[in-house]
């Protein structure tokens, strides 16, 4: 089985993902741009089974999504601060890990995986698309 290894900016926290991933997500919403700093979150989307996680237990926010009500368990490296991904509510059993964080995020690529851009209703001007992807102006599940 495939093994796509990666971790935070310091190397305190590492994961392997096995397999491919369900779905790459690129999420638009104003929560996931000042979580990034940019202009969405580019999640790829494993089952929480094919995740693991070592070194440093990375620390833990829980954020309540103000629209939905429901809440995302957002994992990042206590020592420098890098995005490790998150679990949802909403959707048990899945995690996200960055696309970045990945040690070669080269194998990620829209003709071998499902990219599906949600929530463009808060796209910025300056974030363009590529027609390889799928696009939802709220939530795909919406």
């Amino acid at each position: 089985m495939v093994e796509h290894r990666g971790g935070c900016v310091c190397g305190g926290v590492r994961f392997v993902a096995h397999g491919e991933p369900l779905r790459i997500t690129i999420c638009h919403c104003a929560w996931c741009q000042r979580r990034t700093g940019t202009a969405f979150g580019a999640e790829v989307v494993f089952d929480q089974a094919k995740v693991e996680m070592s070194g440093t237990p990375p620390a833990r926010y829980r954020h309540v999504s103000d629209e939905s009500g429901r809440w995302l368990d957002v994992e990042f490296c206590a020592r420098c601060g890098a995005n490790l991904g998150f679990t949802l509510e909403a959707v048990p059993g899945v995690r996200t890990l960055p696309a970045g964080a990945f040690d070669d995020p080269a194998w990620l690529r829209p003709d071998r995986h499902t990219v599906r851009h949600v929530f463009l209703r808060s796209r910025r001007a300056w974030a363009e698309l590529s027609p390889l992807v799928e696009t939802y102006e709220a939530h795909f599940r919406s």
